[in-house]
């Protein structure tokens, strides 16, 4: 992730740079078309912020009530493979509409920590899950544009993303609803190349609504599971995702 904040500086500042003489422009009327198409290759990072319910009454095999806490939380990003199609269509100089149906291929690492089951170190013991995600996703965005200036052109955007989730697993410990809708806000830059327009951007997605299947732990069929299954309330999913656009 620095990596990537880290280019996307460096081609600002030799933008700046050399921004101050005309030169001859690339593909001059591309902006002009009513409708055009791309692809688009990129990479996610994703996360999911969790809210944990605290000590839970959970029934023993031996049918006894004891009090037990559960404390879940994603560790880390983890980097995944974004590929996609582009429909964008003129609105005006500035504004243009934006389509770009998506495939995500990623996993959130979630850590539980069982605080009333102690190693032999009297620490928490330690229980991990990949949540494996792979969404489709059909991104309605708006984007503004500053006004071109040789072969480049900033941009801003921002829209509502709906998303399809189609890696589920029965028996995982937490579980993510089939249906997400995110709120996605970015930036990026078009550079008009001999050949093709090129788009890097960078965009941030929330997840408006929780997206925890809180249904999950009525499935499982051990019920050693359950206590991790209703340790959190709500979830809403993150995800950070560099693109590049091939117009």
């Amino acid at each position: 992730m620095k990596r990537i904040i880290t280019l996307i500086a460096l081609a600002a500042t030799l933008l700046t740079a050399q921004g101050q003489e005309r030169k001859p422009q690339n593909k001059p009327y591309i902006d002009l078309r009513p409708l055009h198409f791309g692809i688009l290759i990129g990479t996610n990072f994703q996360d999911v912020e969790l809210d944990n319910v605290g000590p839970q009454l959970v029934e023993l095999e031996d049918g006894t009530m004891a009090e037990q806490t559960v404390v879940v939380d994603a560790d880390k990003w983890n980097p995944g493979f974004t590929v996609g199609v582009l429909a964008e269509g003129r609105l005006s100089n500035h504004f243009a509409l934006r389509f770009a149906p998506s495939m995500h291929f990623g996993a959130k690492h979630l850590t539980f920590l069982s605080l009333h089951d102690l190693d032999q170190n009297g620490a928490p013991r330690r229980t991990t899950q990949d949540l494996k995600n792979t969404y489709i996703s059909f991104p309605i965005d708006v984007k503004f544009s500053a006004p071109r200036f040789n072969n480049y052109r900033p941009y801003v955007m921002a829209g509502i993303n709906p998303m399809l989730n189609l890696t589920r697993k029965d028996q995982d410990y937490l579980q993510l609803k089939r249906h997400d809708l995110m709120l996605e806000v970015g930036l990026g830059c078009d550079f008009y190349l001999p050949f093709f327009k090129l788009n890097p951007e960078l965009k941030f997605c929330y997840s408006l609504t929780s997206s925890l299947d809180t249904s999950h732990s009525d499935e499982l069929r051990d019920a050693n599971l359950r206590v991790f299954a209703n340790s959190v309330s709500s979830a809403h999913s993150k995800m950070i995702v560099f693109t590049l656009y091939f117009e």
